[in-house]
């Protein structure tokens, strides 16, 4: 089967899924259903018993299908290898993106990244093919961007090793950015679970005009919401104004919904969906779409009583809203663009702008490009040209070839533009910069949907202001955040004052999407494919199975840190310089705890060696502590473990000998991917015995033959005196997740089932 594209007779099974499912559901509910209940409800694995406790309990969810990019489907291929089973179980997709660096330009970067990366792009590509996955090579175009052309659907439901993944809400699909452990279980057959979200309802009226654009509308939500405000909720938006914007304007705004930290984002099925699908050559599941309107759209009680169906609702009038620009650091520091100016004087923001970026997973369509173009357009026959360094990112190869068809990018190349690789590039830091010295403070304007310290370039001093694609051409134009393009005029080759006319352009092509599968790779059928890992390998490195539960190695464990305060993902396993070690376990542990502030130690990243009272680094103590066989526990506060989705912030602790985790409260993404390795998240009863553990502690658990779902576990502090404090801890693993804590990791239980 064609590979490159989702099929109607896959739709056609979901529907009639939905349609049961959410006939069950409404009853148990006994009320009218949001879009969002719809079709995450209708892919329950089991409807008639899921909890209704939104915001608490967890469930177990059935993904149509599974995509990820390079730097993370390394790890979760290694691990699924370890099931050993022929195929994926549903259909999934790799994509190239993330591991090309921007430097020069498209050809020349692309030609490093495959030089530099080929083993890596060798193992992707032979293990798709070997487990019948699609393979989008490197230029074929962001993860983010392909799933929107090729494979989104309205009604699905999809999981996505990258936090954007919730882009294809903008089609209608609950698309959830998760880490490589779960996409391992759905490719193996094994529901997708997670905490059942809380809903937030936006509610928009107006419609867009002049420069406003989608982007400003996400921008505005994060203001409201902040970066916390969506965290564990589905954002589902609603009303006439939802109808006026473009489908991929619909994916930008659920594109950028992981900065508020929601699961995810979803706008309803309706005309502009419909043409999207047609024009990318979908029409049949169009047509099977219209059919199902009541699937895919929210109940109309929902709509006119919103107050009655979600946890909370926003109301933006589109009329009304202003072109906004947020940033630095934050994207919910905003501000419309009319007041950027005294904004930027009064926080002594630097003024210049050194460079200008246009694209992203973001904001890459053919309409962002378009309405970047005629801006370009029109500016260089008044004579401008743009003041900074401007570089554009294509979303994909066939938005690519369309608007070099159309001259977009001939417009935009008048006005002095870099055009890009179809990558990441910049927008997750893979980003060659000669024009600044690391730690120069200067600012650069973006598409893009992050800009936290450090994230563009590397450099922490880079002030980084998103905006849309038309916002980042008129500050480009201007050179200066004092620019005020709505307003101020700009001065000609000619001395001639002139002010940019707001922009307009065609949502899709009429000449339709360019035909092109470049960069794709169908796996062939009935071919013995062998896997290439070189044995020497050090980026990539063959995984072998955690070891079964044994109840001794819970007796007397070795504390080996306990982190205070704020301990993300990237202080427990950053990126940067390690992301060339993604693929391998062993290489990548060296990062370990690095960032981890430890109560027991004056400086980050380190901690005592029990058995020298030697301080060292704390992946060197792991590494000490692994190879000599001592079982380890880490304490840790609250919210431990947020931040990026990345499971080797679980797999690293397992590998070097973690049995526990005990904290005040998990993020909710770590705590399912311990699980997932066999460790064992416990939590707090009161959180005021993380007081209580100190360096030389030695802790048993001491009821572990009697865990089952919802019982606590009592841990047992061993003080050097000899004397002995017990304490009540608690866990939420389910009854199938006890088994794959039996079992050793959810991979070993998969092997024994």
């Amino acid at each position: 089967m064609d590979l490159s594209k989702t099929h109607i007779q896959l739709v056609e099974r979901v529907y009639k899924t939905l349609e049961l499912n959410i006939a069950e559901f409404k009853a148990r509910k006994g009320n009218s259903l949001t879009l969002a209940e719809k079709v995450l409800y209708g892919h329950a694995k089991d409807v008639s018993d899921i909890s209704l406790n939104r915001g608490e309990d967890f469930g177990d969810f059935l993904p149509d299908r599974v995509a990820m990019q390079d730097a993370t489907a390394q790890m979760a291929l290694l691990q699924f290898m370890q099931a050993q089973l022929p195929e994926t179980a549903v259909p999934t997709t790799v994509h190239c993106d993330h591991l090309i660096q921007a430097y020069e330009g498209a050809n020349s970067d692309l030609q490093v990244a495959n030089k530099t990366h080929k083993e890596v792009f060798d193992f992707l590509r032979t293990a798709s093919e070997k487990y019948n996955i699609g393979f989008w090579g490197p230029g074929a175009g962001i993860i983010h961007q392909v799933v929107l052309e090729q494979y989104a659907f309205p009604g699905g439901m999809m999981i996505g090793t990258d936090s954007h993944t919730p882009n294809a809400g903008g089609l209608g699909m609950i698309a959830i950015g998760v880490g490589g452990a779960d996409a391992v279980d759905v490719m193996a057959g094994m529901p997708f679970n997670t905490k059942i979200p809380k809903l937030i309802g936006v509610k928009l009226t107006g419609t867009l005009s002049g420069w406003t654009a989608p982007k400003d509308i996400i921008l505005k939500v994060a203001e409201i919401l902040t970066v916390k405000g969506g965290t564990n909720a589905i954002v589902e938006y609603f009303g006439e104004g939802t109808e006026s914007i473009s489908t991929t304007g619909k994916a930008t705004i659920t594109n950028m919904g992981a900065e508020i930290g929601a699961t995810c984002s979803i706008f309803p099925f309706d005309k502009k969906g419909e043409e999207y699908l047609e024009s990318t050559g979908r029409g049949d599941i169009a047509s099977l779409a219209k059919e199902n309107m009541h699937l895919l759209t929210a109940d109309d009680d929902v709509v006119n009583n919103p107050n009655d169906y979600f946890d909370q609702v926003i109301e933006i009038n589109l009329d009304n809203l202003e072109p906004h620009i947020v940033g630095p650091h934050t994207p919910d520091l905003a501000r419309p663009v009319s007041k950027l100016k005294n904004d930027a004087l009064d926080n002594s923001y630097p003024l210049k702008i050194s460079n200008a970026l246009i694209g992203s997973c973001t904001n890459s369509s053919y309409e962002d490009i378009g309405r970047a173009a005629f801006i370009a357009r029109e500016a260089a026959k008044k004579g401008l040209k743009s003041k900074v360094p401007l570089m554009v990112t294509p979303g994909s190869e066939i938005t690519r070839a369309t608007i070099e068809r159309d001259g977009y990018l001939k417009d935009l190349e008048a006005i002095g533009a870099t055009v890009l690789a179809n990558a990441c590039g910049p927008c997750i830091g893979q980003w060659k910069r000669d024009d600044i010295e690391d730690g120069e403070s200067n600012t650069i304007v973006s598409s893009y949907n992050r800009n936290f310290p450090a994230r563009n370039d590397g450099n922490k001093e880079t002030l980084s202001f998103i905006g849309s694609p038309e916002t980042v051409i008129g500050l480009a134009l201007g050179g200066t955040l004092e620019f005020d393009f709505l307003n101020d005029t700009l001065v000609n080759e000619e001395g001639e004052e002139v002010k940019l006319s707001p922009p307009t352009a065609e949502e899709l092509p009429p000449e339709g999407f360019a035909s092109t599968l470049e960069g794709f790779v169908q796996p062939k059928e009935d071919s013995e494919v062998e896997v290439v890992i070189s044995p020497d390998s050090e980026r990539l490195q063959v995984l072998t199975p955690f070891d079964e539960f044994n109840a001794k190695n819970y007796l007397e464990m070795t504390v080996i840190m306990k982190a205070v305060g704020k301990c993300t993902t990237d202080h427990i396993s950053p990126a940067g310089k390690w992301l060339r070690f993604r693929g391998h376990l062993e290489n990548i542990s060296q990062n370990l705890f690095i960032g981890v502030n430890n109560a027991f130690s004056e400086e980050s990243g380190t901690g005592i060696n029990t058995l020298s009272n030697e301080v060292m680094t704390l992946p060197d103590l792991a590494k000490t502590y692994h190879e000599n066989n001592i079982n380890w526990i880490a304490i840790g506060d609250e919210n431990y473990g947020e931040g990026s989705s990345r499971e080797h912030a679980a797999m690293e602790p397992r590998f070097r000998g973690c049995k526990v985790v005990l904290v005040k409260s998990f993020a909710r993404i770590h705590e399912a991917n311990l699980k997932k390795q066999g460790i064992l998240p416990l939590t707090f009863e009161d959180k005021a015995d993380y007081e209580k553990i100190e360096q030389n502690d030695k802790l048993t658990i001491k009821n572990l033959e009697n865990l089952s779902k919802g019982s606590k576990v009592t841990v047992s502090i061993q003080k050097e005196d000899g004397s002995v404090v017990d304490i009540d801890t608690s866990h939420s693993l389910s009854e199938e997740q006890i088994s794959w804590f039996e079992s050793g990791s959810a991979l070993n239980y998969i092997k024994s089932n």
